[in-house]
């Protein structure tokens, strides 16, 4: 408890006040423990900075470490793998939404053809999803990716994306750039009085990644920069996993060290031990120098084989080392540790480890339900960031280069550009179970056709193209396929129900 000389005057005229004083005032200053400066709190010492601030010093360090672990770490792999698998996955299909149908086809069709790494990328080495899955990674590790629009005549279309790491960004340009009315450049990026990105500096190297060429400014229309900003002062990325980091590395280093000292405990060590010392001939321990011959220095028995009977010498013993191994122990904390820093990533334990050991069916859903918001998140992130950036490009290149003829384009813009995407479906613990479920929501009203078509990855109108051409198919060849469809169940049942009216009436 502090006291002050106030409280030192009040406590020698009435030590009682001066107590009660002193006690209300420390109740006072004890709102939050989390502000105290008690003893527990007294190496906590922090500042509030802007968000800039605070990552400009740590960015660089903080990507080189992920990177690090990205490479060597499979904790930090289960991570990653995790999120690319589910977010992106087998890839996602586009359905245009004008109000043309034939159009829309024919968008659809032209955008399946661009997608292919021959159109898309100006390398010519990754198709659209890869860059997806790429975009997912690097945002986790880097913090953000940016793709660049190139207008070339390569390709179907005059447009192709090209992909650049964050360190590309020319952190050296700095200041305030009177020409362009005040705007500042911090950290490669030229800002407004907004703080809305006007202008990239991008530093261009060779083929080999290290030799630079210079330095070349864009415009922000032409550049994507995919990253998530968590402040509202923070202008630049910092990797997903900068929480994470220090839990990954110390797992790592601890099941380092574990392995090691398993493979120790492996082994079988044996240490000869005499009982007399140099018994039968001078020893180096009595005198300076050994009489016994050199065949006599050796033991003959220092390697050891299965089933071997050996005879020591009349003076020796020997002693067997048998360290004892970590393994059950290790296996309990790198369980917490793995479970902390998934959920910190909002993942389940399950789904980062692949280990399903401690699991039923409804907390396994349970699981399933939470890690999908999670990569609902980040679907929509990459969606409104960029994927739809690019697809809008995409459409415009089409038109200007006539693959697409839409008299009204420019005037009615936003129509022609609207779409969705379909990602993969999700497979659930028991089909069965979400089958009779999604029947009921159905049959209830709860969920349209299309939306249960769209969970399960598909294109409501192509299903029911489908399902009425493999009908026609079958009654072409006399065969009845019962349920297969809404239409088959219907009609399946309707014969019976026709005959019972008839029997009915009579």
């Amino acid at each position: 408890m502090k006291v002050n000389w106030l409280d030192n005057i009040i406590g020698a005229i009435s030590p009682s006040w001066g107590y009660r004083r002193a006690a209300w005032r420390q109740e006072l200053e004890r709102s939050y423990d989390a502000g105290g400066d008690d003893r527990l709190n007294a190496g906590w010492r922090v500042t509030n900075n802007s968000a800039e601030t605070t990552d400009r010093y740590q960015r660089d360090t903080i990507r080189a470490r992920a990177r690090d672990l990205e490479r060597n770490s499979d904790f930090m792999q289960a991570v990653i793998l995790a999120m690319k698998r589910n977010v992106i996955g087998a890839g996602f299909k586009l359905q245009a939404k004008t109000d043309n149908v034939d159009l829309n086809s024919e968008i659809e069709r032209l955008w399946e053809e661009w997608c292919k790494p021959r159109n898309c990328d100006v390398t010519a080495q990754q198709s659209f999803v890869d860059m997806c899955r790429m975009a997912v990674v690097r945002k986790k590790v880097d913090g953000g990716i940016l793709f660049l629009k190139c207008y070339t005549n390569r390709g179907m279309l005059p447009f192709s994306l090209q992909s650049i790491e964050v360190d590309e960004l020319d952190s050296s340009s700095m200041g305030v750039k009177p020409h362009k009315d005040g705007n500042r450049v911090v950290g490669g990026i030229e800002y407004d009085q907004y703080n809305r990105p006007v202008g990239y500096y991008i530093r261009k190297y060779n083929a080999d990644g290290f030799t630079p060429t210079g330095i070349e400014y864009m415009e922000a229309k032409d550049v994507i920069f995919y990253w998530s900003k968590s402040r509202p002062s923070q202008i630049r990325e910092i990797s997903d996993v900068a929480a994470a980091m220090p839990r990954i590395r110390d797992i790592s280093e601890f099941m380092t060290a574990v392995s090691v000292k398993e493979r120790v405990a492996a082994c079988l060590a044996v240490f000869i031990k005499k009982l007399t010392p140099g018994a039968g001939r001078q020893s180096p321990a009595v005198g300076r120098f050994s009489t016994a011959t050199e065949d006599e220095q050796i033991y003959e028995g220092l390697k050891m084989t299965p089933g071997m009977i050996k005879e020591l010498r009349p003076e020796e013993d020997i002693s067997v080392v048998n360290p004892a191994g970590q393994g059950q122990s290790a296996a309990d904390f790198v369980r917490l540790q793995q479970r902390i820093l998934s959920a910190g990533q909002g993942l389940s334990y399950e789904t980062a480890s692949r280990d399903m050991s401690q699991v039923n069916y409804s907390s396994a859903r349970q699981g399933l339900i939470e890690d999908e918001m999670t990569y609902i998140e980040e679907q929509q992130a990459l969606q409104e960031k960029f994927m739809a950036e690019a697809y809008e490009s995409f459409l415009i290149s089409a038109v200007l280069a006539g693959k697409l003829n839409i008299p009204d384009f420019w005037s009615d813009k936003k129509n022609y550009m609207r779409h969705v995407w379909v990602f993969p479906p999700r497979k659930w613990i028991d089909p069965a179970k979400e089958a009779n479920a999604n029947k009921v929501a159905l049959e209830t009203g709860q969920k349209t056709y299309a939306q249960i078509a769209a969970e399960n990855g598909r294109d409501w109108k192509e299903q029911i193209d489908e399902i009425a051409e493999i009908q026609e198919y079958a009654k072409s060849k006399d065969v009845e396929l019962g349920g297969a469809g809404i239409a088959g169940s219907q009609k399946t049942q309707q014969p019976a129900n026709d005959g019972a009216a008839r029997n009915t009436g009579g």
